[in-house]
């Protein structure tokens, strides 16, 4: 089960959303979207709660009052931190999420230390939890069928590594990303210096995907439709073949 939330309707349509337990965080966690930004308590036990950001949009793109009501939220479901005040709520992208096969279940770590940020809460708002809840709505969803990458590793070291060129202002293509810019057709010289190009990248990822996932179910649903088997023009009837040079007996011979 997931809990599905609305952030303040001046921020705009965000959904906030956080899994029922820790085994629920394990989909969580493997299944996600690149704009889904992960927040949790530092150096406590709470909940995992997203953040779905909209296309094309980064951590820098988030105003204060949506980072408020994810940090309030994730403060409230936290046995510890929700009685405590001055704690550090510590957000990062899905994306930089690191998971081994060591780890406790829901136990994450990071590929990337540097893209985790921290937000001070002071105290728990309880305007801003109960409104929060107001909107909850529970859901279980198909994580998996609906998430665009069923294998955490087959996008992320591609995200990293734009994401670090962003902070570092590297303009040079390395091997790993050849595979990528190819996917969506992007000239391998190009400079890859802001965070628009990046964007633009993702965006162009998207529109590449979906382009070749409408191809495939196209495909999928001329075999299922039997049209490479069953062409009309293809098809004999009893009047054509009794019209023909050969008789019915011929042909059965024919085929025996």
């Amino acid at each position: 089960m997931v809990f599905y939330f609305k952030a303040r309707p001046d921020a705009g349509d965000y959904t906030i959303f956080m899994g029922l337990d820790k085994f629920e965080n394990e989909d969580l966690i493997k299944y996600g979207f690149p704009e889904d930004i992960w927040f949790h308590v530092d150096k406590m036990s709470s909940a995992h709660v997203y953040l779905r950001l909209n296309k094309g949009q980064t951590m820098d793109d988030i105003s204060e009052g949506v980072l408020e009501d994810c940090a309030q939220l994730v403060k409230a479901n936290s046995i510890q931190g929700n009685k405590a005040n001055n704690i550090d709520v510590v957000y990062t992208p899905w994306y930089n999420l690191k998971k081994t096969p060591s780890m406790d279940v829901g136990q994450v770590g990071f590929h990337n230390p540097k893209l985790v940020r921290t937000v001070k809460v002071e105290k728990r708002i309880n305007e801003i939890v109960n409104r929060l809840n107001k909107t909850k709505v529970e859901h279980k969803p198909d994580l998996k069928g609906t998430s665009l990458f069923s294998t955490r590793c087959l996008f992320c070291p591609y995200l990293l590594e734009l994401e670090a060129r962003h902070v570092k202002k590297v303009s040079v293509v390395t091997k790993p990303m050849e595979s990528l810019l190819n996917f969506v057709g992007v000239n391998q010289n190009m400079e890859l210096r802001s965070k628009g190009i990046i964007n633009q990248i993702f965006m162009l990822f998207y529109k590449r995907r979906e382009e070749m996932e409408r191809l495939e179910k196209e495909k999928q649903a001329e075999i299922r439709s039997y049209k490479n088997l069953m062409v009309q023009e293809k098809m004999t009837s009893n009047k054509q073949v009794a019209s023909g040079s050969k008789t019915l007996e011929e042909l059965e011979d024919d085929f025996m």
